[in-house]
């Protein structure tokens, strides 16, 4: 278990011990508050009674399991070695009130009096109490940790990328003048067309060593410190280090050459950009991961009568297979396999050549360009969504043969990786099915631009968008 795991597992045990400390105290500080009118009245004449009876052991049961629901919707544990006091207190506070919120509207509104004001009582007692219990708690984890990264006891082990005099010198300032930021730099990779310092006295690795060290060396992030601004170079850097699935940051000197709208970690004196993961926040990009699952499971489930139909025509028309299969590059580079319905000749692709198909393919089976045109034929891929390879909105997943001609022409394709493909995608309602390379250049803009302004509304948007395509049977 690595350390950023073990400091996760003490949030995640900390704050559920926490939040069934605060439930026992409300139902303890509710007993006391109003119990010659609620309590007494229902039976129970002491504490003890109260507590154990049936509905208070359930909610002391379910509460907490809701509150911790609603700790990971926050985000709270996406991040947990770097964290901000002043967001941590923000955090903290809303999911107490919203926990307060679930409390009052599943269990105490049956407490209701007619004093308005002990209602609101009830809820502000609730959040007060949530949240000095789990703060507490949190708090102290975090102040522990601070101590351990400000002692050295708690290292993040980085592998700069680049070995030219100006990266030497920030792994030295690093390792000196910002060296409470607890980063341990464990070796350089060298940039081709750059000259290497002669004075670096870490380990200097070439970019085709790169699995190999970071299993050697323990390596946890990545730096990205060239000498020269060249975007190409810079990109083809960044295809490279996604399939290692490590966090991958930049100095912000250069942040102008990348499209993509990333967060920016403030490391005091040593301000990075982070650009392996998207723009989201971490707490909408946790809700959009629920619901895809939550969307995928009905859909599967709600659809299922659709799925038998349409493998019972794909059978009587042609011969083959119901599902296609076919490999395609996902998040962070990688491999997946996507599911389809077939809507192609067996023989679609003779020799193993790739080939994209267009409005007038003579491969696509009568049956199949029905189901292009109402987008049927992308239904099966709820499933690689509720396995985790896709999203219901993202850029659309390609095959590494079409993918390298792009990154030829358009280096920028390689930010796409940064999150997971979708079913449906802005590229897809906005240009639609791509019969070239040059065409998937085109739709790419779009997908880039999605990447740019990800938002669980803009995606919403696009959802509704596509419903209208589907529904206008404008697929193809």
């Amino acid at each position: 278990m690595t350390g950023t795991q073990r400091q996760r597992l003490k949030y995640v045990l900390g704050d559920l011990a926490s939040s069934a400390i605060a439930v026992l105290l409300y139902n303890t500080i509710r007993y006391y508050l109003r119990s010659d009118q609620i309590i007494f009245g229902q039976g129970f004449r002491t504490l003890r009674s109260f507590l154990l009876s049936d509905s208070v052991v359930i909610g002391q049961i379910l509460f907490p399991i809701a509150m911790m629901c609603v700790y990971y919707l926050s985000g709270y544990y996406t991040e947990v070695m770097r964290k901000s006091r002043l967001q941590e207190v923000a955090t903290t506070l809303i999911s107490a009130l919203i926990s307060a919120l679930i409390v009052f509207f599943v269990a105490i509104i049956n407490d209701l009096v007619h004093e308005r004001a002990y209602n609101y009582e009830l809820i502000a007692i609730f959040w007060l109490v949530a949240f000095a219990c789990v703060y507490s708690v949190r708090i102290f984890f975090t102040s522990k940790m601070s101590h351990k990264v400000k002692t050295g006891q708690l290292l993040t082990n980085v592998l700069i990328i680049g070995a030219s005099k100006k990266a030497e010198a920030f792994g030295r300032n690093l390792a000196g003048a910002n060296r409470h930021l607890g980063y341990s730099v464990v070796g350089h990779v060298e940039i081709e067309g750059e000259r290497t310092c002669r004075s670096i006295t870490k380990p200097v690795i070439g970019i085709n060593g790169l699995h190999e060290a970071c299993a050697r060396l323990g390596v946890h992030e990545f730096i990205i410190i060239p000498e020269k601004h060249n975007a190409k170079t810079i990109l083809d850097l960044v295809n490279k280090l996604f399939e290692l699935n490590l966090p991958i940051k930049i100095k912000p000197d250069i942040y102008n050459i990348l499209v993509s709208r990333v967060r920016l970690s403030d490391f005091h004196g040593e301000p990075l950009v982070d650009i392996s993961g998207s723009c989201m926040g971490h707490s909408a990009s946790n809700i959009k991961r629920v619901a895809d699952c939550i969307v995928s499971a009905v859909a599967l489930v709600v659809l299922s009568p659709v799925f038998i139909y349409v493998a019972l025509r794909i059978s009587r028309e042609s011969k083959g297979g119901i599902i296609y299969k076919q490999t395609r590059i996902g998040l962070h580079n990688r491999p997946f396999t996507i599911y389809k319905f077939r809507t192609m000749r067996i023989d679609a692709e003779e020799g193993g050549m790739p080939r994209l198909s267009s409005s007038n393919d003579d491969r696509i089976t009568p049956f199949g360009r029905i189901m292009r045109k109402y987008r049927i034929d992308e239904l099966p891929q709820f499933w690689n969504v509720l396995k985790g390879d896709m999203s219901i909105v993202g850029p659309r997943p390609e095959r590494q043969y079409f993918i390298d001609q792009i990154i030829r022409r358009a280096p920028f394709y390689t930010l796409l990786h940064q999150v997971r493909p979708g079913i449906t995608s802005m590229g897809m309602v906005k240009f639609g099915y791509a019969s070239n390379v040059d065409e998937m250049v085109q739709r790419m803009k779009y997908d880039l631009i999605y990447l740019e302004n990800m938002s669980l509304f803009n995606d919403l948007k696009i959802i509704v968008y596509t419903i209208e395509t589907v529904l206008t049977g404008k697929g193809i």
